[in-house]
């Protein structure tokens, strides 16, 4: 809302920033849904310190460019705008201000930005206010330096009043920087009065309740009368809300808010929310559980599927494109010594995933007749149900194995969707990163959260309902091999420098298939295809027969692994 900052809609704000200005308090953790305000809450923080106590202040996010990001939009707004800070931060912008983007010096201190992936501004000068944002997004080591999160604690060493704030919607049970730390704090939680009987409480899901099919309906009801809660009336207690500890203090205070305290959302737009996340899959069910709720999402330790629970579900496909439904192609291609095997996937309505083709090409990948192969088949025409001729949208090929010869390929290849990756390990990274060409050939390599994307084809592995949200059909020409290579890693709990992570575990040689899979996923998702669009325009026209007969079963189809 413009004009002064008040916490009167959002009254849980002040105990926060209460707590970050008494003494007795060195490090407050808060563990939050989203929409609760607490950008604002970091930002009130620099205000107060630039204003009232000036210290050197390093606020610290996921990657650089968020850290861009925030002070071009969020703290040089304040800076700007505050009567008391206007004068004491000279604008970035003016010649002898001496500040930059990241960079903002003021009368007995500074604020600087940055990147949990920088190590470099994680070990420079010593700081006194440490703000560490979106802690759970951070990288497990800041390059080869260590825990981003206690390299900047370390930098406050040398200040006997030293004040550290983390915060964070959790990510996986056990592997959750900030709910590690909320549990080491003295958890606080923050109680609204009924209206009806008075009784605190703090809010919890299992409370909003709707009519069947109708989130619009929703309401949150008490505890203990059952009485419904209206909007305003949920927003009216927050108001008058209280901060109680569930722990006896140990030198840390701990807040915990999920989002149904927010005064910006309605309960009836969780409650869609909620069902469209319960509809698109387990993996948006998960955002929903860690960035609203603000509870980790618990994976079981060894977590996998079985080979033949997927292989026994495996169907016989009529034609190439067995589903009407079906409106982008995508492939993916994995290079070996002797060989580069493509997987293609048809992608259509409810999210589903169709794979239509699989070839593996024998030969050496410094054979320009081998890549001639990949190319036609890459190139061929997919004959619809529509009688349209689909062709392959995006191809993302593996550059981590004969990386000159298949830079070449998806240079030359570049204008008809070919795209060269390479896959990025570790937790909190992006699907699909932005492309660089720091390489000889000039060409565009797209970094892969490849764990991020293992995760999420796991989730719908498990899906076994064919009318689901997420399922995956497989053909039946494909034979065992492929099914065991799908299923060759599980998801387990590993500890590095003593920080618990889930990490995925080989339990077979070869995960080719595995690769394909995630590989062609992030094609998908590279494109932000819109699917309703797509499927309209192949249902308009249908043309009378298709230019040429589709192969379904080439000479070379067999999998001779």
């Amino acid at each position: 809302m413009p004009g002064a900052f008040t916490t009167a809609n959002a009254e849980y704000q002040r105990g926060i920033m209460d707590a970050f200005s008494d003494p007795q308090y060195s490090e407050i953790v808060v563990m939050s849904g989203s929409q609760i305000g607490k950008t604002e809450i970091i930002n009130n923080i620099i205000g107060y310190f630039i204003s009232h106590d000036p210290a050197p202040i390093l606020c610290m996010q996921p990657t650089l460019e968020m850290a861009q990001t925030w002070s071009k939009d969020r703290l040089a707004p304040m800076l700007r705008d505050t009567p008391a800070l206007r004068n004491k931060v000279k604008d970035a912008r003016s010649r002898d201000s001496g500040n930059t983007t990241l960079h903002k010096q003021f009368p007995g201190g500074h604020v600087t930005a940055c990147g949990a992936n920088s190590p470099a501004s994680l070990a420079s000068r010593p700081i006194r206010i440490l703000l560490a944002d979106e802690c759970d997004r951070y990288p497990l080591s800041a390059g080869s330096e260590g825990d981003p999160v206690n390299l900047g604690k370390r930098r406050c060493s040398t200040f006997w009043n030293k004040k550290v704030l983390l915060t964070s919607s959790p990510t996986i049970k056990g592997a959750s920087r900030i709910e590690s730390a909320f549990e080491d704090s003295d958890q606080r939680y923050y109680n609204l009065k009924c209206h009806a009987c008075e009784t605190p409480q703090v809010l919890e899901w299992s409370q909003v309740r709707w009519e069947k099919d109708k989130p619009e309906t929703a309401k949150y009801h008490c505890l203990e009368c059952d009485v419904e809660w209206s909007d305003t009336q949920r927003k009216q207690a927050v108001r008058s809300g209280e901060w109680i500890a569930t722990k006896q203090f140990s030198g840390t205070a701990g807040f915990h808010l999920s989002g149904l305290y927010s005064p910006w959302v309605d309960i009836a737009e969780l409650a869609k929310l909620f069902l469209e996340s319960k509809h698109t899959g387990q993996e948006s069910l998960r955002v929903f559980v860690n960035t609203v709720l603000a509870q980790s999402w618990e994976e079981d330790e060894g977590e996998g599927v079985e080979t033949n629970d997927i292989l026994a579900r495996a169907e016989n496909f009529e034609a190439p494109l067995p589903d009407k439904s079906i409106g982008v192609l995508c492939a993916s291609a994995d290079v070996q010594a002797d060989r580069i095997e493509v997987l293609v996937n048809g992608y259509g309505s409810n999210n589903q995933t169709w794979v239509v083709g699989f070839q593996i090409f024998y030969g050496s990948p410094n054979s320009e007749s081998l890549w001639i192969e990949v190319e036609e088949y890459l190139k061929q025409s997919w004959p619809h149900p529509s009688g349209h001729d689909l062709r392959i949208t995006r191809s993302f090929i593996d550059s981590g194995y004969e990386t000159g010869a298949v830079y070449q390929f998806c240079k030359k290849l570049e204008a008809t969707g070919v795209r060269a990756i390479k896959g990025i390990g570790g937790s909190n990274r992006a699907e699909v990163g932005r492309p660089t060409k720091n390489n000889t050939a000039r060409c565009n390599v797209w970094p892969l959260g490849v764990n991020t994307l293992k995760t999420q084809i796991l989730a719908r592995l498990k899906i076994n309902d064919p009318s689901n949200s997420g399922f995956v059909h497989f053909p039946d020409f494909l034979d065992e091999e492929f099914f065991l290579q799908l299923t060759s890693e599980r998801l387990v709990k590993r500890y590095k420098a003593g920080i618990p992570r889930m990490e995925f575990k080989r339990l077979r040689p070869r995960n080719e298939a595995l690769d394909l899979m995630v590989y062609n996923l992030a094609a998908f998702r590279s494109l932000n295809a819109n699917m309703s669009i797509i499927q309209k325009k192949l249902s308009e026209v249908r043309k009378s027969e298709p230019k040429k007969q589709f192969k379904t079963r080439p000479k070379s189809w067999a999998t001779n692994w």
